[in-house]
Order: structure tokens, then C-alpha cells, then sequence
């Protein structure tokens, strides 16, 4: 996909009808064919070369390319100019007042100038906007000696604590940088490395507190790297008060409609976390909060969070025992195009795995022979994990098809290919899980046996059921059903509600 196509596949529908009208004003000729290129992008389906003719009637390449090349400067210029019109009003009152205020201090109407940047003041600390504060007091201080009121003292105190903020928040945001990009190490690029160690030494040396929260972007971060450690070590638990206690801080924050983007992708991770916990309707309930946030200023953030929030729903009405509303929820969106590759492929798997826990194994495989790029491909797009997740499925999908050959086929490869990066990073049960699962494609009447089951029970050093990972406990859900020779969703379901009953307890 193009920038070009990229960018166009952001807008809402209304966006799209304001473009065309930003288009139509611009146009000075008749003639122009950025509006007719515009809403042929906007069909998806058609080419280049067929675009090129319906604009043009022949392949008029230099004429077409020219042509797109205007039209993606417009896309930008568009944009900017929303950005501006939407985004920035506070920001620019206060830049008005300062202004302002330096004109009259420099006639020398101290008594006004000062009253205008006391009301600058107060609008930017509302907002937390750091690098005004610093002007305003800057301001302040350099006409002091001009208007004996002010208090020099006051003023510098002032000064140093927000500039303690704002080195804060700058320190903050490096540190954050450098959390997302270890991250990435491990998820997309296989790297092994000590993520708790590496997030500590950070933190120590930029001289981070986590318990500094000094703006909403700030917390934004501070959730982030705190779900960051939860997605490494699987311990959402141990994160969950820290998300809800420090959101309720949010709600105090003045600054909350400006900084709506934050708002949702905090909502997004206490409500992920909550469902990785087993909480499903303390989940569904920020995940309502989520979505009132994402129709907030017509939708501007809708289309960004969409895949996320639906696929979310669906899991959490999956392990609810609510699979048949899980299918309805991502069925209609699985065919779908979306900036949010890695979101299209955690829905696709997803629903592979509602039809397979569902016995529609048919079902299953269609939409598993979909994913036609190799493994690399889905490394870059989606990370290490899901490709790990996909193959278990495929494996255990060909088995309940009796597609033996295959399964043996694609359990050598996963070997190969995962094994020695499973046991770098102390992922040995993996490895113990499929052993079993041999044990068991290869003689399927065994693993009633009570030997079997021995030795399932003696295979792992076993977390209690609530701590346990939910999507560990669906691949192990498998193995049980097999065990006891029952419904794969059924044992899914039991092993929930058993975590759910030990999380009453503690």
C-alpha cells in the first residue's frame, strides 16, 4: 500500500466529503482530476493502471503519476490545516496573551501586562503546558525590577519547579522511547534480553520515579511501560492496581478533552489488562468508557481505536461464555481494510480460534488458509508471539482434522525454526507442551491413561489457575479436553471460571 493509499484510509466519511470540498475550492480549473483520482482511491479495489485509463483513456503514466504527487501534497495540507483548526486553541490564547503582554511592558503598562500573563499562567498550568510556563516566568521576572508587586522570590520558585517538570517530562519521554524500542526488540526482531533489568537501569539512570505523574501524557507513558513489563513477564495482576488507582487521577485533570488520544489508549490498557485477569465485566465496563471517548469530537479517534476496542469486546465475550456474540462482533470486519495490520491479524486469529474452539474446524482452516505470507512476513507485521501463537493453532488444528502428515510437517518446522529461541528466554514449557501434544497425535488413545495424566501433572512448574496467562490456559484447555474426553470450550470454560473463584478468595 502507498502513502498515498495509507493517508486516504484514515479519513472517516466526513473527512472524505470535507477533502472533496477542499479540493473543489482549491481547483482553479475545470478541468483538474485530483477530485475524480480521490474517490477512485477511495473504491480500493481498483489498480493503477486501471485508475490511469479511467482518468486519462490511455496509460498516461508521466500525466498520472504528476497527478498523485498533487494530490498527496493536498492530502498533507488538508490535514495540517484540520490539525490546526481542531487542535491547538488554548495554545495559541495563550502565545496571544503573551504577546500581548510584551507589548504593553514594552510601553510600560506593567499593571496590565502582568494581569494578562497571570491569566496566561493559569491556562497554561491547567493544561501543563511547560515550555509557556517557562516563557510566561521568564517574562515575569525579567520586568521585576520595572513593577515593585511582583515578588522576585515567588516568581524563581515558580521558575525551578516547572522547569523541574518540564526536564521531567522531557526525561520521561526519552525513557519511554527507549522502553517502546526494547519492546520491539523483543516482539518483532526475536532479540533475548532482560527487559525488568534493562527497564530499571533506565528508569535509575534518567532518574525516573514512577510515582511522578505530572501531565496526562505523562501517565499515558508511565501506563504504558507499566504494561509493557506485564506483556514480558505475563503478570498482569501485579500492574492492575497501578493502572485503576492513577486513572482515577486522570478524571481530575482539567486537561482531558485536549489530550483525548491518551485518554482512550489508557482506558484500551486498563481494560486489556482487566481481561488478561479473568475480570471480564470490570473489562466490558472501561471498554464502554473507551468507546464513549472514541465518539467524543466526531469521532476523531474512532477510526484509530476500532480494531482494538471490537476485538477486545470479542474476547472478552469468548471466555464469557459468550462465543457465538464474539463470532458476530469480528465476522463483519474480518475482510475488512485498515491502516492497523497488526489489529487485522490479531482479529483473524482470533476468530480461527473461536470456530476451532467451537469443533467448526472447517471453518477454522478456511480462514487459516488466508494467511498466505511466510512466517518473516508476520514477524515484522505482528511480532514473535503471534507467529509462535498462529503455528500452535495450526498444529493442533490439522490434528483435529486428522491431518497427521501435516501436523508432523509443521510441528518439525516449528522446531526448527523456534525451539532454540523458546529456550533463550526460559520459554521451556512451550517445548514440554508440544512434547506432550506428540505424545498424543501419535498415539491418541494414551491420554486417557492415568499414566498420562502423571505425566502432564509432573511436565510444569504449575502457577495457580488465576495467575495463569488466559491465553496459556486456552492452549492447555486442549490437552485437557483430550484428558478427559470432553468439549474443548468446555474445559476452556471450567479453567476460567476456576481462576475467577481463586481471584474471590485472595
Amino acid at each position: 500500500m502507498t502513502e498515498l493509499n495509507t493517508i486516504i484510509l484514515t479519513f472517516s466519511t466526513e473527512e472524505q466529503q470535507k477533502f472533496i470540498s477542499y479540493l473543489t475550492k482549491k481547483n482553479k480549473r475545470n478541468d483538474t482530476k485530483n477530485v475524480a483520482l480521490f474517490k477512485l482511491l477511495l473504491k480500493k479495489e481498483q489498480n493503477s493502471n486501471t485508475i490511469c485509463k479511467t482518468l486519462y483513456g490511455s496509460q498516461k503514466k508521466d500525466a498520472y503519476h504528476a497527478l498523485r504527487k498533487r494530490l498527496y501534497e493536498s492530502l498533507i495540507d488538508f490535514t495540517a490545516n484540520q490539525s490546526l483548526q481542531e487542535e491547538n486553541s488554548t495554545d495559541m490564547q495563550i502565545i496571544k496573551y503573551i504577546l500581548a503582554a510584551k507589548s504593553f511592558l514594552q510601553q510600560k503598562h506593567f499593571k496590565i501586562a502582568y494581569k494578562i500573563l497571570d491569566k496566561a499562567e493559569k491556562l497554561a498550568k491547567a493544561h501543563d503546558l511547560f515550555p509557556f510556563l517557562n516563557e510566561i516566568y521568564n517574562t515575569q521576572i525579567q520586568f521585576a525590577h520595572a513593577y515593585p508587586l511582583v515578588d522576585i522570590d515567588s516568581l524563581s520558585l515558580k521558575l525551578k519547579n516547572n522547569q523541574k517538570n518540564s526536564l521531567l517530562e522531557d526525561e520521561l519521554n526519552i525513557v519511554y522511547a527507549k522502553i517502546k524500542k526494547t519492546l520491539n526488540s523483543i516482539s518483532y526482531q526475536a532479540k533475548v534480553l532482560d527487559f525488568q533489568t534493562i527497564l530499571n537501569n533506565t528508569l535509575k539512570a534518567h532518574k525516573i520515579n514512577l510515582n511522578d505523574i505530572i501531565s496526562f501524557k505523562a501517565l499515558y507513558q508511565l501506563v504504558t511501560i507499566s504494561s509493557i513489563s506485564a506483556f514480558i513477564t505475563k503478570d498482569y495482576l501485579k500492574i492492575e492496581p497501578f493502572l485503576i488507582s492513577n486513572y482515577h487521577s486522570i478524571l481530575t485533570n482539567k486537561n482531558t478533552e485536549k489530550q483525548g488520544y491518551y485518554h482512550i489508549q489508557i482506558l484500551y490498557a486498563i481494560a486489556n489488562t482487566l481481561f488478561r485477569n479473568k475480570k471480564f465485566k470490570e473489562s466490558l465496563f472501561y471498554l464502554e468508557l473507551m468507546l464513549q471517548q472514541m465518539l467524543l469530537h466526531k469521532k476523531k479517534y474512532y477510526s484509530i481505536f476500532k480494531l482494538k476496542h471490537l476485538l477486545l469486546k470479542a474476547l472478552n465475550a469468548n471466555y464469557n461464555n459468550q462465543q457465538d456474540h464474539a463470532i458476530e462482533i469480528l465476522e463483519p470486519i474480518i475482510d475488512n481494510k485498515h491502516q492497523d495490520t497488526e489489529g487485522l491479524l490479531d482479529i483473524h486469529l482470533s476468530l480461527i480460534v473461536f470456530h476451532f474452539q467451537k469443533n467448526n474446524f472447517k471453518k477454522a482452516h478456511n480462514l487459516l488458509s488466508k494467511f498466505k505470507h511466510s512466517d518473516q512476513w508476520y514477524k515484522e507485521k505482528a511480532g514473535i508471539e503471534w507467529v509462535i501463537k498462529k503455528n500452535l493453532v495450526e498444529i493442533l488444528l490439522h490434528i483435529e482434522s486428522q491431518n497427521i502428515n501435516l501436523a508432523e510437517s509443521k510441528f518439525r518446522s516449528f522446531k526448527r525454526s523456534y525451539y532454540s529461541y523458546l529456550k533463550s528466554i526460559k520459554q521451556d514449557r512451550v517445548i514440554t507442551y508440544l512434547g506432550l501434544v506428540e505424545m498424543y497425535y501419535k498415539n491418541p488413545k494414551q491420554v486417557t491413561s492415568e499414566a498420562f495424566k502423571n505425566k502432564v501433572e509432573n511436565a510444569f512448574d504449575w502457577l495457580e489457575t488465576h495467575k495463569e496467562d488466559i491465553f496459556v490456559i486456552s492452549f492447555y484447555s486442549w490437552l485437557k479436553s483430550k484428558m478427559n474426553n470432553e468439549g474443548l470450550y468446555k474445559a476452556t470454560l471450567q479453567l476460567i471460571t476456576q481462576a475467577q473463584k481463586e481471584l474471590n478468595n485472595t
